[in-house]
């Protein structure tokens, strides 16, 4: 029986997993606002989470900056618009970017705004 806050045996399968991944693996958070035909107009910034110091890992850090840009980019020279489609091509490039460099699977939660 888990016990979360005020409830009891209330939390679910999908929680727990969740809680379980960010707790082995950290979280990066993408956030990059571009236009409405796609192309890039400011970030990617990336947020470290539980994953590695931002501090002492710049290297990596401004790789995977320049990977999210040049996906970005990638999808607004093929006419990608949907949002789904533009921020799963960001997490999978990146996870598999991170995870040859670090070994380690981070949740990644691409933030893509359009103005």
């Amino acid at each position: 029986v888990m016990v979360d806050g005020l409830g009891v045996g209330d939390v679910g399968n999908v929680v727990l997993r969740d809680r379980r991944h960010l707790s082995q693996d950290g979280l990066v958070i993408v956030v990059a606002t571009v236009s409405a035909d796609g192309q890039l107009l400011a970030g990617p910034d990336l947020v470290s989470r539980g994953f590695v110091y931002v501090r002492e890992s710049e290297a990596l850090m401004d790789e995977a900056r320049r990977l999210v840009n040049s996906t970005i980019e990638q999808c607004a020279d093929e006419n990608v618009r949907e949002w789904s489609a533009i921020k799963l091509r960001v997490r999978d490039n990146l996870s598999r970017l991170l995870y040859n460099r670090t070994k380690r699977s981070p949740m990644i939660l691409p933030i893509i705004m359009e103005v």
